[in-house]
């Protein structure tokens, strides 16, 4: 498996984990932990935004590189 390869199943991999953690902390969570889970889901919000950027970078970046 490629470096490339592997980053691209990592960030898509990691996006979905974020997707999941925000669904999770805003739908699925107790009344119990609304205060820690609305800050966990908007860091699962941040990341699912910024995974995707980072592999755009990769790959853009990779590309020059060719290996």
């Amino acid at each position: 498996m490629s470096l490339r390869t592997f980053h691209i199943i990592f960030v898509i991999i990691t996006t979905l984990l974020c997707i999941f953690v925000a669904v999770w902390a805003f739908v699925l969570a107790p009344p119990t932990l609304a205060d820690s889970a609305s800050k966990l889901g908007i860091a699962g919000i941040v990341g699912a935004l910024i995974m995707p950027a980072y592999g755009v970078y990769f790959y853009n970046k990779i590309k020059k590189i060719s290996l």
